[in-house]
């Protein structure tokens, strides 16, 4: 494929994540940008009961049970000519590791706000990794169909503590049993927005838009000239929204409506394939695999997505989707090329060849053979503890992308199975969740217990209930001895001498991780500064970087 084609098919793309605090109605959102895009024909309801709690997005046992995401999940679909690949990230704060490498693979992301809460603490932090990697960022407030805060005071909060100029695309009318529709700011279309009757079972679909002049018979006496005034003053008052400033991560559009009643969606679609960005240059490392002789020394390079070796990276690692099958899933997501099924990529940090036979396009756990896929899409890569989060690939296999981020736990536990006749499959078991990124495992130097690092106790309950569903292990988690787990490295200046000599003298505090790197535990966090006090030649880190 030329190049000029393969720039072409990579402009099409469109690969997007969702982020929110929880409840915020993220996952209702995405089952409804699937139905607005025509990928399913119900949005699943995560409110109902029994067996019609299902979404496409969440599609664990335990998902389904508490109706919360608690994995990245990754959703493509077709719709006006484009390539949409949808990623919903978990909201919950116990989950932010895996948000935090699924925006990796993000070129824009929607970030959700409850019209009655406005920015709420997990949505902050979720911001601020989008900043971190200069993530375009489009605002969708949703939940009109209830009681809202002043929207000018959404808007205000926004401008004050994200730092960034909102640019409202539309304006609501009223809010909650108000609600009467919104208009477009630019154009003056008013979009009438249809109540659900009582008792009814489906949804109405809402009156088609028209000028806001013509618009009475929505509206009772008064309100329309009060939304004519308010559409006054956000002309006045507001910037006109600027794509280059969008991109440029100064501006956010802001749109309004409300997921649960598919009102507003075709307008948030429509934003996402008109202003997020194709796939972005990307940065790399040429770079031979470790042990490699005579290698040449590393440069930095960039990555274009119309170049026509085929690149890319795990941001993810995805077990037993398929219980039946054991299955092992990297998500990979492309930055340059033309994949065909059957090609042979290299994995960079081990310089393995790896025969990519069964890609897999993903429809949340639904899947289909991909024969072929371009710069932004992202591809499964069934395999059996070959690849690792953070791996680089490429038909060279000289090409290494920044690795992703591994955090410190706050909680540490100690894990036993209650049938010691099963602690060979227990080990295998962790070493599948710890690969993934569910949680860390620490293996003691001295002792036989595995210590489990997670950020917070949902994770120690996502984790027991997948060791039962998946792998038919009872587990007892027990508190750990330890606080805090630091991986260690010498400081500038020092040499590994100085880390074996501190090693020496804390082996029972020392463990290994996944990737057999030292780790110190500490029994409280004064521990840590007192021992970095003592071994300055010593750096206690509390992130690391996998790939």
């Amino acid at each position: 494929m030329s190049q000029a084609s393969l720039a072409q098919e990579a402009s099409r793309r469109r690969t997007f994540a969702i982020i929110a605090h929880p409840d915020a109605g993220k996952t209702t959102l995405t089952e409804h940008i699937l139905l607005a895009g025509g990928a399913i024909r119900a949005a699943g309801a995560v409110r109902a009961r029994g067996e019609n709690r299902r979404t496409r997005s969440d599609w664990m046992k335990i998902e389904k049970e508490r109706g919360i995401s608690v994995s990245a999940s990754v959703m493509t679909f077709e719709h006006d000519g484009k390539r949409f690949n949808l990623l919903d990230t978990p909201g919950h704060e116990d989950f932010s590791e895996d948000t935090y490498r699924t925006l990796t693979a993000a070129d824009c992301a929607i970030m959700v706000l409850d019209a009655a809460k406005g920015i709420e603490p997990q949505t902050l932090k979720l911001f601020e990794v989008c900043r971190l990697r200069d993530i375009p960022i489009i605002t969708f407030i949703n939940k009109l169909d209830r009681e809202a805060q002043d929207p000018m005071a959404l808007l205000d909060e926004i401008a004050s503590r994200l730092q960034l100029d909102p640019a409202p695309i539309w304006w609501p009318a009223e809010s909650g049993n108000r609600l009467r529709g919104m208009v477009e700011v630019a154009t003056g279309t008013f979009q009438p927005y249809a109540r659900k009757a009582p008792g009814a079972a489906d949804e109405p679909d809402h009156p088609e838009a028209l000028p806001l002049d013509q618009a009475g018979a929505f509206f009772e006496e008064g309100e329309q000239a009060s939304l004519q005034d308010a559409l006054d003053l956000v002309r006045e008052g507001y910037p006109t929204f600027d794509v280059n400033a969008f991109l440029e991560g100064h501006m956010t559009p802001v749109l309004w409506g409300s997921a649960l009643r598919h009102f507003g969606i075709e307008a948030l679609l429509q934003a996402i394939g008109d202003w997020a960005p194709s796939p972005k240059v990307m940065k790399a490392r040429r770079e031979a695999p470790p042990e490699t002789r005579n290698a040449p020394a590393p440069e930095d390079i960039t990555i274009e997505p119309g170049e026509d070796q085929v690149t890319g990276f795990v941001f993810k690692v995805q077990a037993n989707m398929d219980p039946n099958h054991r299955d092992r899933i990297a998500m990979f997501r492309m930055a340059s090329g033309s994949f065909k099924r059957g090609m042979k990529l290299k994995v960079q940090n081990t310089g393995k060849s790896l025969s990519v036979n069964a890609p897999i396009m993903f429809f949340a756990s639904d899947r289909e053979l991909a024969e072929e896929a371009h710069a932004g899409d992202v591809m499964g890569i069934p395999n059996h503890g070959v690849l690792r989060v953070g791996d680089s690939l490429s038909e060279t296999g000289l090409v290494r992308f920044a690795g992703l981020p591994n955090f410190a736990p706050e909680i540490l536990q100690r894990v036993r199975v209650k049938d010691p006749l099963k602690a060979k499959h227990l080990k295998k078991a962790l070493d599948g969740l710890a690969e993934e990124g569910v949680t860390q495992l620490f293996r003691p130097e001295i002792g036989a217990d595995f210590i489990v690092g997670a950020v917070g106790q949902l994770q120690f309950e996502v984790m027991a209930d997948r060791l039962g569903e998946e792998y038919g292990l009872d587990v007892i988690f027990e508190p750990s001895p330890y606080a805090e787990a630091r991986w260690i490295a010498p400081a500038e200046g020092a040499t590994r001498a100085d880390v074996e000599d501190f090693m020496s003298k804390y082996r029972p505090q020392m463990a290994g991780d996944l990737d057999s790197d030292p780790v110190f535990l500490a029994k409280t966090s004064w521990e840590t500064g007192y021992v970095g006090e003592r071994f300055p030649k010593v750096r206690f880190l509390k992130t690391k970087e996998r790939g």
